[in-house]
């Protein structure tokens, strides 16, 4: 199970990146040695950076903010979707009874 990093350790490991990457021959090099020092999977911190850079106007990409509204926007979709659904059925079932003859 992926361990759950909070916002400042995340702020904190790619400070230190910045730091280190000039002692590096390469990014990947600084990456993997600050991944080793904080205990954690250079791939984590590889992709923390990228997001970075993205949210950074950097590279191209989805900011963070863009995947959160995104994924904010679709869980609302699914809702309504879920509703409307209901409600068909409801006026289905409700046009039913008033296509029944009425017994006097």
């Amino acid at each position: 199970m992926p361990k759950k990093y909070s916002s400042e350790m995340r702020e904190r490991a790619l400070r230190m990146l910045a730091e280190a990457r000039p002692e590096h021959p390469n990014q990947m090099a600084a990456i993997r040695h600050v991944a080793g020092m904080l205990g954690m999977n250079s791939e984590t911190l590889r992709g923390w950076l990228r997001q970075a850079e993205v949210d950074g106007g950097l590279a191209p990409g989805v900011t963070t903010d863009a995947a959160a509204e995104i994924k904010r926007l679709k869980r609302e979709n699914a809702e309504l979707r879920r509703a409307n659904e209901i409600l068909k059925s409801a006026s289905v079932f409700f046009a039913k009874e008033l296509d029944r003859p009425t017994t006097r």
